[in-house]
């Protein structure tokens, strides 16, 4: 499961709850469908934790850190992980729908989505690496390594989707990709900041939202 989104709600772990007589879930968005996986992994993450520390350890928290250590495992880079999130008691399909970029977006689209997350386009740029290490792949060359060929896919004129070629195409954000093309290490350092300003978007803490028991 990808940890690189923009959802209405912050990082409450909304993404994971099921449909309920009192909402629909998030899972069947758009966005979602189909893309969003790995939820049972979560599920078996939360269970080994709580066998050591029962009602402790949000399903937020998971998967902000399982997030993080995906990246690593595929030779990407590391960084801390805040913690102290709490989960959500609801999820929102529309807000899924109307708050995740879709894949015909223009370039002014995705800035607009992303600063309305506090996100700058620098972020945008950066965390639009992490398609890099997902499974319905934007870099058909080395899906299961975390590196820069998304960039450099974007600058060969491969990009997979749309929205992917519009960094690199002829606006304001090329320079950004052929940056991240010269220098691998420079697009991790800014692929990190932009992680850790999305695991700050609005996250529960104190008596907000609850720690689930299961995810």
């Amino acid at each position: 499961m990808g940890g690189c989104c923009v959802i209405k709600q912050g990082c409450d772990a909304s993404l994971l709850l099921d449909d309920t007589p009192s909402f629909k879930g998030e899972k069947t968005a758009a966005p979602n469908n189909g893309s969003a996986r790995g939820f049972e992994v979560i599920d078996a993450i939360k269970s080994a934790v709580d066998k050591v520390c029962a009602g402790v350890v949000s399903c937020a928290d998971i998967l902000a850190i399982a997030a993080r250590d995906g990246v690593v495992i595929l030779g990407g880079p590391n960084w801390d992980v805040k913690v102290g999130r709490r989960d959500s008691t609801t999820a929102s399909f529309n807000g899924a729908n109307n708050n995740i970029p879709p894949p015909t977006s223009s370039l002014a689209n995705l800035n607009s989505y992303f600063a309305a997350q506090g996100l700058s386009q620098k972020d945008m740029v950066a965390l639009s690496g992490c398609g890099d290490n997902n499974l319905a792949p934007l870099d058909l060359q080395t899906p299961t390594v975390f590196e820069n060929n998304y960039y450099k896919n974007l600058v060969s004129k491969k990009g997979l989707l749309h929205s992917d070629q519009e960094l690199f195409n002829g606006g304001a954000t090329d320079s950004q990709v052929e940056s991240y093309v010269s220098s691998q290490s420079a697009f991790f350092v800014e692929f990190v900041t932009g992680m850790i300003k999305m695991g700050d978007i609005s996250p529960l803490t104190g008596s907000n939202g609850q720690i689930r028991n299961k995810c």
